[in-house]
C-alpha cells in the first residue's frame, strides 16, 4: 500500500510539474506572438522591413485638393493614413485602386483616426474641378479622403522619394517619366511608412485593414 501511495504521489508531482511547464511555454509563446503584433518600418525603396528603427519620414508636402483647399502634412498629423497615386482618366488600374480605396473609406467612415490621400500623377489634366467631379461620381467623403493635384515635379518627387511608390522607376530613367504604381502605402501618426500593399487586390486590402488595427492598438 505504501508503494502504491508513493507511486501515486510521484505521478501527481510529475503531472504538476508538466502543467507548470505547459503554462510557462504558453506564456512564452503568447509573449512572442504579442511581440510580433507590431508593424515594421520601411526606410528604403526596396521595402526591407525594419523592426528596430524609424529612419525615413514622409517629407513635408503642400498640394491642392478637390475643394481647391491646400492640403499639407498638418492635415494628417496625428492620423493613420493610406496614400496612393492615380489619375482620373485611367480606364483600368486606377478604377481598381479607387474601388479598393472606397472599401477603406466605407470601413473607416466613422473612424476619425483613419484618413485617405490620393495623389494625381497627371496634374496637368487633373485640376481641382476635375478631381471634384471624380469625387462626386465615386461618392468620396471629402472629410475623410483628399484627392490632390499640384506641381508635377513635387508630386513625382514625393511619389519616388517619399512613398517609394514608382514600381517602374530606376535611377537611369528620366525623372519626367510617368509614374506607375499599384501601391497603397500605410503611414503612421508620426509620418513613417509601416506597410505597402497591392491596391488592386482585395485580399491585400484585407491584409491592410488587419495591419491598421495592429497599428491602432
Amino acid at each position: 500500500m505504501r508503494v502504491v501511495k508513493l507511486f501515486i504521489g510521484a505521478l501527481l508531482m510529475l503531472f504538476s510539474i508538466a502543467c507548470k511547464k505547459h503554462k510557462k511555454v504558453n506564456e512564452i509563446e503568447n509573449t512572442s506572438i504579442e511581440d510580433k503584433l507590431t508593424l515594421p518600418y520601411f526606410n528604403s525603396p526596396d521595402f526591407t522591413p525594419d523592426w528596430s528603427l524609424a529612419k525615413h519620414k514622409i517629407p513635408d508636402f503642400s498640394f491642392i485638393n478637390q475643394n481647391n483647399d491646400t492640403i499639407t502634412n498638418q492635415d494628417y498629423k496625428g492620423n493613420i493614413y493610406i496614400a496612393n497615386f492615380f489619375f482620373t482618366s485611367c480606364p483600368g488600374l486606377c478604377t481598381e485602386l479607387t474601388t479598393n480605396m472606397k472599401t477603406l473609406q466605407k470601413t473607416y467612415n466613422n473612424d476619425p483616426e483613419i484618413k485617405l490621400l490620393s495623389h494625381s500623377v497627371m496634374p496637368w489634366f487633373d485640376t481641382p474641378e476635375i478631381l471634384k467631379n471624380y469625387a462626386i461620381t465615386n461618392g468620396i467623403n471629402d472629410t475623410k479622403w483628399n484627392l490632390v493635384t499640384g506641381n508635377k515635379n513635387e508630386l513625382y518627387d514625393i511619389a519616388r522619394n517619399g512613398y517609394f511608390s514608382d514600381s517602374d522607376f530606376i535611377e537611369e530613367k528620366d525623372n519626367e517619366d510617368f509614374i506607375h504604381t499599384e501601391n497603397f502605402i500605410l503611414v503612421d501618426k508620426n509620418g513613417y511608412i509601416r506597410g505597402v500593399y497591392n491596391g488592386t487586390l482585395a485580399i491585400d486590402v484585407q491584409r491592410l485593414i488587419r495591419h491598421i488595427e495592429i497599428l491602432k492598438n
